[in-house]
């Protein structure tokens, strides 16, 4: 996400018990304390060996500058999602119309805060920043078929299974496994919040 779609997004987004706010260098470690549990790191694309090297990770600006922190209020940081608006494919007759034009999400969450919706509660309020506040045409996320509550969420959220691959995703348990792909349409997003 560049700086200027962070500002037009008028942080922090407030729900009815969550705040959802940029992140700050000075975040890493609220955030290493759940990511580097096995029961997370499993799931994400990258899972640094101790806290330097995911500082080093979370406090790349680039990285920064597309996470958002979820904080309770009284337990402070519970989770993180990653908002990376994109370019949608297009013909290069019309590539001017589709850039930025989508984004992709991606969340992780405490476990020890799991189970009370407060993922669905926060990814909905940034879905509902996307297409409103930033205008986007489209929200995806993915993740790998074995992590069942991750894509449960996403259907709970209104959004549609594109893909099952079978084996397509290389774990770094050195497996292949199944990937699936979900979106959501910002006209389906209306429909679902009318």
């Amino acid at each position: 996400m560049t700086a200027s779609a962070l500002e037009r997004l008028a942080l922090p987004l407030r729900t009815e018990r969550l705040i959802v706010r940029a992140s700050t260098p000075a975040d890493s470690d609220a955030v290493w304390r759940y990511r580097r549990l096995d029961e997370v790191s499993r799931w994400l694309t990258t899972a640094p060996a101790d806290a330097e090297e995911f500082r080093v990770h979370f406090t790349d600006p680039e990285r920064l500058a597309i996470t958002l922190l979820v904080e309770l209020p009284g337990a402070g940081v519970i989770g993180d999602i990653m908002v990376r608006i994109e370019d949608a494919w297009s013909q290069a007759e019309v590539r001017a119309q589709a850039a930025g034009v989508q984004a992709e999400l991606g969340w992780a969450m405490d476990p020890a805060q799991q189970g009370r919706g407060y993922a669905t509660e926060a990814v909905r309020a940034v879905m509902a920043a996307c297409f409103t506040a930033l205008g986007l045409r489209r929200v995806s996320a993915g993740c790998f078929a074995a992590n069942e509550p991750s894509w449960r969420m996403m259907e709970r959220l209104g959004m549609r299974r594109e893909e099952h691959s079978r084996r397509t995703a290389l774990h770094r348990s050195g497996e292949w496994m199944d990937g699936m792909n979900y979106g959501l349409l910002a006209e389906e997003w209306r429909s679902l919040n009318d």
